[in-house]
């Protein structure tokens, strides 16, 4: 497993107010990517000469990424390549999703299973420089488990995070915050059984996360899941903080198979 650095500086964000975009498990749907912030009103050029992508907002939006950059989609390198280039100018934040932290653990040499969209994200990169490369290891391993923006009142993690939790660090914490909590077993797909954390929650603020694909994003005791299933064929959605407004741009089309059907959770008061 990949070390843990000291990431206490970047978990707690006290002087970020927003407004904030914050936009689900992206997996390589580069496309759809543009099209939404678009969407949202983002200005994207490149930069051919300095090979940036240069992001601007006209009301002075940041973006905040719930994770899951890369994998099972076609544009993996070129999704990590505008996120690292926004979160470099200031423009996002982003936190590491578990195929993040996979694709790391991959690139400082540690023996992982290339599979579950893996193998996509490599052979995306078997075309691209060592310096590209190099770049993605080193934020990739630079991104943090989760984030507290608005003086605590807003918290991204990839797999969401009790209140107890929140701007706590240390390994558990980490491993809940890319995976969530689980049961230990495995159900019919081989995959792990998770437990609905959201559905006892009763903190203060609001929670975003993503990692386990829903039908549609509902407000569930101050948490919502935003993640749609783009590379699945879903949509990829984005929440406005302050105001909870929900913006989405359909799938292209579908690039990967779903094994586990979308959850489909009631929206509670």
């Amino acid at each position: 497993m990949a070390q843990i650095k000291d990431l206490s500086s970047y978990l707690v964000q006290t002087e970020a107010h927003g407004p904030f975009d914050i936009i689900g498990d992206v997996h390589g749907c580069f496309d759809e990517l543009q099209e939404l912030l678009e969407k949202l009103g983002y200005h994207l050029a490149f930069d051919k000469e300095t090979h940036t992508f240069q992001v601007t907002h006209p009301a002075k939006h940041k973006a905040v990424f719930v994770g899951d950059l890369a994998d099972r989609g076609p544009k993996s390198p070129e999704v990590i390549h505008l996120v690292m280039d926004m979160v470099s100018a200031k423009q996002a934040y982003c936190v590491s999703g578990n195929h993040d932290d996979k694709l790391y653990r991959k690139l400082i040499g540690r023996n992982v299973q290339v599979r579950h969209g893996l193998e996509h994200t490599m052979e995306q990169l078997s075309h691209c420089s060592p310096a590209f490369i190099a770049r993605i290891r080193d934020f990739m391993g630079s991104l943090p488990h989760h984030i507290l923006l608005d003086e605590g009142r807003l918290v991204i993690a990839h797999a969401g995070l009790a209140e107890h939790l929140h701007g706590r660090h240390n390994r558990t914490v980490r491993d809940l915050c890319l995976y969530g909590p689980t049961t230990g077993e495995t159900d019919k797909h081989g995959l792990p059984v998770r437990l609905d954390w959201a559905a006892n929650y009763t903190g203060h603020a609001i929670v975003v996360y993503g990692h386990t694909p829903v039908l549609e994003p509902a407000w569930r005791n101050n948490t919502i899941n935003i993640d749609t299933g783009c590379v699945f064929g879903g949509k990829l959605t984005s929440l406005l903080y302050p105001d909870n407004i929900l913006t989405a741009v359909k799938a292209h089309r579908v690039y990967a198979e779903s094994v586990r059907p979308f959850l489909q959770h009631p929206a509670s008061a």
